[in-house]
């Protein structure tokens, strides 16, 4: 991606983002659609989001791997099958070269739509 551009829509982030990135980053924004129907995608610090009363689910491409933030806290079950993908603050990381969890994806849209909605 360029230094720093400012993005206005999930689609411009994505056609900036590297050509092996972009399939799944549409992949995860078409989960959370189909999990939160009425979650609003939106840009928030210049990364796709989706947000209800306030902003839950953030997604981002890097070189090496899709990072999803914030960290699910409210769902213990869901935080241990997130282990293998969790780091030091809890925000996930999905490298890219490998199998994507997408179901686990989608706990955690749901997760934390029903996290973020109680604050």
């Amino acid at each position: 991606m360029p230094a720093h551009p400012k993005f206005s829509s999930h689609a411009d982030y994505i056609a900036a983002a590297l050509p092996q990135a972009q399939p799944i980053l549409r992949q995860i924004g078409g989960i959370v659609e189909a999990r939160v129907p009425q979650a609003i995608p939106c840009i928030s610090y210049n990364m796709p989001a989706f947000r209800l009363t306030r902003t839950f689910f953030y997604f981002a491409a890097f070189k090496k791997h899709i990072g999803i933030y914030p960290p699910v806290t409210d769902d213990q079950q869901l935080t241990s099958e997130l282990a293998p993908f969790r780091n030091a603050k809890g925000n996930l990381a999905f490298p890219v070269d490998q199998e994507f969890p997408w179901v686990l994806i989608g706990k955690v849209a749901t997760a934390l739509a029903i996290q973020y909605g109680k604050k």
